[in-house]
């Protein structure tokens, strides 16, 4: 991280830092399978938004859809939780009437209490960590000037990022009521994803579209195999976002005439102006907030990420975790791509 990166980014890389120390923990300590890792043991592995959007919330007697929701306000993914072996999702057996889903119960697997039991006390043991590693005043202070925001904006956002939709646009269904967290993740989120909405309301393409990959092109091509390695999110996702940027007519792909097995993709001029209000807006964003929250606050936030570094530090995985069978990112995304694929912030 350095000197001028956009507020978002910060925001983006240190949440994302965090959430892959916390994944890699809870990786090695939790049963569970993957392709690579793991045994039949437990549960189908997934990453910490998966805790926060849904497994927080589930009690021993169990909890209904719709209340899990409100409580959550966001949403998850139901479907993979259930065939992940977290949960299961069905009508209260006491209560033969036809109800709507969102009466329906989900109540924990024994894998999902075990998982719960390991992840819920996961935040705290990163901290601490980032604690012994970056010092006390250091995390003091980002906690501070995260909770400075965090307090004056909307109550009803989620203590995670929510999963994208269409178009990676960003959702967030806001329940005033419900108590916020503190947790230094949830605090991040909600500053970032504030942020997301504010841009998004503004623009045609979503922040994590435009932070990781318009801001990569330009009119002349790059390959489309290097841009996962340049952006620090997975092929999977690099393909959602430029099927909908060539769908709307903001990239071409085509073969590249040096490498013709190899594919470019390069902005339009469409796609070179939305790179250009991509910038602009990011920009009047942030004057704003500082007009809005005080301009010490937002120099206060940027300065207290900025001496959070080298956030590399925590990356390196277990040699037995499944980061270990892949190559070791270049850079973090500068908008966490939180997939329905396990919520991992790289959309693994």
């Amino acid at each position: 991280m350095t000197d001028g990166l956009p507020l978002p980014t910060l925001l983006s890389q240190v949440l994302v830092a965090f959430t892959i120390e916390l994944d890699n923990e809870f990786e090695h300590r939790a049963p569970h399978r993957t392709t690579v890792s793991g045994s039949g043991s437990g549960p189908w592995l997934a990453s910490m938004v998966m805790w926060s959007n849904c497994m927080r919330f589930v009690r021993e007697d169990g909890i209904a859809v719709g209340e899990l929701e409100r409580q959550a306000r966001t949403t998850t993914n139901w479907n993979g939780m259930q065939r992940w072996g977290y949960i299961v999702v069905a009508p209260d057996p006491a209560d033969t009437r036809p109800k709507p889903r969102r009466d329906w119960v989900v109540r924990a697997t024994a894998k999902g209490r075990k998982a719960q039991e390991i992840w819920g006390p996961l935040f705290d043991v990163i901290e601490k960590r980032w604690r012994s590693r970056f010092g006390d005043d250091e995390i003091d202070r980002l906690r501070e000037s995260l909770s400075a925001l965090a307090g004056q904006i909307d109550d009803g956002l989620p203590d995670c990022l929510p999963i994208l939709g269409y178009g990676l646009f960003s959702r967030a269904d806001r329940e005033p009521r419900a108590p916020a967290g503190r947790d230094l993740p949830a605090l991040l989120s909600r500053v970032l994803l504030a942020f997301a909405l504010d841009f998004e309301r503004e623009s045609d393409l979503s922040l994590a579209i435009s932070a990781n990959v318009i801001r990569l092109l330009d009119g002349e091509g790059v390959r489309v195999r290097d841009l996962p390695r340049l952006s620090g999110v997975s092929k999977e996702a690099i393909a959602m976002a430029v099927g909908f940027l060539a769908k709307g007519h903001y990239v071409v792909v085509a073969p590249d005439p040096t490498a013709p097995r190899t594919k470019l993709v390069r902005l339009t001029a469409k796609g070179r102006e939305a790179r250009d209000a991509y910038l602009r807006l990011l920009a009047a964003i942030e004057e704003r907030w500082q007009a809005h929250f005080g301009t010490d606050a937002i120099r206060n936030l940027r300065e207290s990420m900025e001496q959070v570094s080298p956030l590399s530090k925590g990356l390196e995985p277990y040699p037995d975790g499944w980061r270990a069978s892949v190559p070791k990112p270049e850079t973090l995304p500068h908008y966490p791509m939180v997939l329905h694929r396990g919520g991992y912030p790289d959309g693994s």
